[in-house]
Parts: structure tokens; sequence; C-alpha cells
């Protein structure tokens, strides 16, 4: 951590060299406020949305809808988080300064602040989550909340997206055995 103003601050978990609104996929992980509840029960292996989850699972489809660029792959929604995989098409970053699409990196010299393009991950989660607190709250549920940050993870090869698709279509199945199950967790009072 780091101080800015005299106060601590948490360090982004973002790559700095890579662009990310660059052509890619993208394995997100969105956690609701303190981990709690809101999004419905496991129940077997099946995953049973509470009208929070519908009304989350409704916001995220529609990521794709809104947005040209974007295309969801396999997801699936936890009770207190949301696993998915993002493909960003964006073909504006596709060839930028004479260099190949392979290359990750923000070419050098490079005139814009990728963080500030709005075809970013970080806009798309933004713009998601807002969406989602706000009919929420709209709907009487004002205690549902996100956590302030999300985990993303670039995928690099088909490898890597096969092991993903994996985890998040068998997370249901696994989740008597996860850490953030409220049965597993002895301190957590919900």
């Amino acid at each position: 951590m780091t101080l800015y103003k005299n106060q601590y601050r948490i360090e982004s978990t973002r790559l700095k060299e890579w662009d990310y609104s660059r052509y890619g996929y993208y394995f997100v992980t969105i956690c609701t406020k303190d981990k709690q509840h809101f999004l419905g029960d496991i129940v077997g292996d099946e995953m049973e949305l509470s009208e929070i989850g519908k009304l989350v699972a409704e916001e995220w489809q529609k990521t794709e809808k809104i947005r040209d660029y974007v295309k969801l792959d396999e997801w699936v929604i936890m009770p207190n988080h949301l696993h998915g995989i993002i493909i960003i098409q964006n073909e504006n970053n596709v060839e930028t300064h004479g260099h190949a699409s392979q290359n990750p990196h923000i070419p050098s010299g490079d005139a814009f602040n990728a963080s500030l393009r709005k075809d970013n991950l970080s806009n798309i989660i933004r713009g998601f989550k807002s969406a989602t607190v706000k009919k929420a709250h709209q709907k009487g549920f004002t205690n549902f909340a996100w956590q302030s940050r999300f985990y993303d993870h670039i995928i690099r090869n088909e490898k890597e997206l096969h092991d993903i698709r994996e985890y998040i279509i068998y997370n249901p199945s696994k989740w008597q055995f996860d850490e953030e199950n409220k049965i597993n967790d002895k301190k957590t009072k919900y």
C-alpha cells in the first residue's frame, strides 16, 4: 500500500503495461459488498437466483447488447459473486502505431491514456455494477452493493480459456467446499 494525501490506498491489481481496451479475453470476478449472499442460494448443484440475482443476470446479459465491442462467454452467478468471461472486440485497437495486434503492451509513445478510454474493462464493469445497484435500489433492495473493486485475469491461450470455462461451469457444484460459502465460514455472521 502507498500513501496518498496521508492516507493509505490500495494499489491497482491491473497490469500497468496492458491496455484493457485492447482486444482480448478477460476472466472477471465481481463480489458483493462484504461478500453478503444477496444473489441466491446453491440447492444441490444448481444456483437458484434471488430477485437481486435475477436482476444481476439480466444486466449482465445486457452488457453485450449495449456495447457492440463486447461479447460474453461463459458466466455464472454465485450467492455472493459473479464469474464471467468478457471478450473485448475493440477493432480500434487491433493494430496501433504499426505494432502487431498480438503485442500485449501499450505502444511506447502512445498519446492517449488507456485508463481514460470509455471502452476498457474497468468502465464495462463500472457500468454494469452501477446499473445493477440502481435497479436493485429502485426495487427496494437498498442494502445491495458491490465491493468497490473486481478481480480480473487476462486469458492468454486456449488451455487457460478451456480451464476457466470449466471452472465457471462447475463452480456451483463445488460451492459446498468454497471458502466463501457462509456455512464454511464460522466467523461470519449473516
